[in-house]
């Protein structure tokens, strides 16, 4: 393997980052991932260390360009702009994702010796990792842990996170590449053994159970075609046509779920909807759940809002006068506070706007909620909000879960891309959130994938996508804690922090 050239060496780890996309939804194949990672670490292994960034990178460049490609349906079909630019785009895209498994791999290859690699990878990638969410507002998305959702590792989620998990991969797939190397099995076979026995022990624990209660609760899926939603003359047919398909669902539902902005109005202009609504959800004992955005021409400033309509609190009689919540600005809603580049906030905007149409989108400068908001109130539950990208971030998920939070609410817009496999690692990442917090996950979204998910992580029930329909299920209602939401991720930083001395200790020695 030393004997390769160096840019074969590249190809080939960029192949084995691609193929990690067979790992994730929608094809789920969790063991490709521990074929395409220790390869890969041999590769580094066996490379020089001036060429560590470079094959990092190459590793990192098949890994999102291959695994984000849906980012290009956007780009393309929305942004009007040429294919060439759009393709353009999504390749600076995951070159620029790409520079955290290099600066990974250049510091674990530039400071470490190869027998320490086990002891060291995972803290140094859970860094860079922890980096990748953080700056300009974050990307967490393919993080390794979302692929072991069908696997035995899946029981450690509720333990150490999606985050702790990936810790635990790299760990594992380290010391498979020193096996490779070496020949000596043993020690890799029996800490791989060990890791995934006792994830599937932890699978086996229930760490919440049903509480006796249930909710019936509906989702309404619209199928608008992306072009048409901010189209000002198919804002009545549009609201309209979720008002017409939540007809059938009053009355045999406790609350009902519409996606992210399906009332295409701003608020302000959508009051007397919103307030019919108000009227028709109060009287049929319901509540009501829907993404609207809204601009203050005051202060400028915009926001994607959850709101609540209809009955906030249960009541204990059937009434057909009993008055809705809803007036406009009331409190019981949320606003997004993770905001996806391009999509809802424009980087140097001045600038940018004057490059292509797709930094001029419609609702592409909104201001951000706070981090941490009140649950939203429907008919005496409490649902924890995250809107679309916001799934991805367990930590603000955490910090909107109080001792009496039902379920959590996610919404989304997933008709930006198209037949990709985009949607189904949205739903993926939900599946993690679930099994992470031990709670039922509500996922609508305007074409799909729209999905039950139980406090177990696993799918209860879901609409097929580009169909407009509505899903009706009963959803119990748990008691329960995990690990993760007590502690999140501080058990994953001090068991990787303190490998990583050890690391550097042999190092000095």
């Amino acid at each position: 393997m030393k004997t390769l050239p160096t840019n074969l060496k590249c190809l080939l780890a960029c192949i084995s980052g691609a193929l990690l996309t067979f790992a994730y939804a929608p094809f789920s194949f969790w063991f490709v991932l521990f074929l395409c990672l220790p390869f890969f670490i041999y590769l580094l292994a066996n490379t020089e260390k001036k060429h560590a960034f470079k094959l990092g990178f190459c590793f990192g460049l098949g890994w999102f360009g291959a695994g984000i490609s849906w980012v290009h349906v956007s780009i393309a079909d929305f942004g009007g702009i040429p294919l060439i630019a759009s393709l353009g785009l999504m390749l600076l895209l995951s070159a620029y994702l790409a520079l955290y498994p290099a600066l990974a791999c250049f510091v674990l290859h530039r400071y470490f010796k190869q027998n320490y690699w086990p002891l060291a990878f995972p803290f140094i990638w859970l860094v860079v990792e922890w980096l990748r969410s953080v700056l300009f507002t974050g990307f967490p998305w393919l993080s390794l842990g979302y692929s072991q959702i069908s696997s035995p590792l899946s029981g450690w989620l509720p333990v150490i996170g999606e985050f702790g998990t990936t810790g635990l991969i790299i760990l594992i797939s380290s010391a498979w590449a020193l096996t490779i190397r070496d020949k000596k099995w043993l020690h890799s076979l029996a800490l791989t053994l060990v890791i995934f026995v006792s994830g599937y022990s932890l699978n086996q624990y229930q760490w919440a159970i049903p509480s006796g209660k249930e909710a019936q609760i509906a989702m309404v899926q619209g199928n608008i075609q992306q072009e048409l939603r901010w189209a000002p003359e198919h804002d009545q047919p549009t609201m309209d046509k979720y008002r017409n398909m939540t007809d059938a669902l009053w009355l045999k539902n406790d609350v009902v779920i519409w996606p992210e902005a399906a009332v295409p109005q701003l608020e302000t202009v959508a009051k007397k909807y919103l307030l019919a609504l108000d009227i028709v959800a109060a009287e049929t004992q319901t509540g009501l759940i829907t993404g609207i955005v809204d601009y203050n021409f005051k202060t400028r400033e915009a926001y994607n809002y959850l709101i609540g309509l209809g009955l906030k609190e249960a009541n204990s009689e059937k009434s057909t006068e009993t008055k809705g919540q809803y007036f406009y600005n009331h409190s019981n809603r949320f606003a997004k506070h993770h905001l996806l580049p391009i999509g809802e906030f424009i980087p140097f905007e001045n600038w940018l706007r004057t490059v292509a149409p797709i930094f001029d989108l419609p609702m592409s400068s909104f201001s951000r909620g706070d981090y941490q908001q009140s649950n939203i109130k429907a008919n005496g539950f409490n649902f924890a909000p995250a809107i679309c990208f916001e799934i991805a971030f367990p930590e603000q998920i955490s910090s909107n879960l109080y001792f009496n939070t039902d379920f959590i609410i996610t919404v989304s817009n997933d008709a930006w891309f198209g037949a990709s496999h985009g949607p189904a690692q949205h739903l993926e990442i939900a599946q993690v959130r679930a099994k992470e917090f031990a709670l039922p996950v509500l996922r609508a979204t305007n074409n799909g994938i729209t999905a039950f998910i139980n406090h177990k992580g696993e799918i209860q029930s879901r609409l097929p996508q580009f169909e407009a329909a509505a899903l009706s299920d009963s959803i119990q209602l748990v008691q329960g804690n995990t690990p993760f939401r007590n502690f999140a991720n501080w058990p994953a930083w001090i068991v990787s922090f303190t490998l990583f001395c050890l690391a550097m200790l042999r190092r000095k020695k």
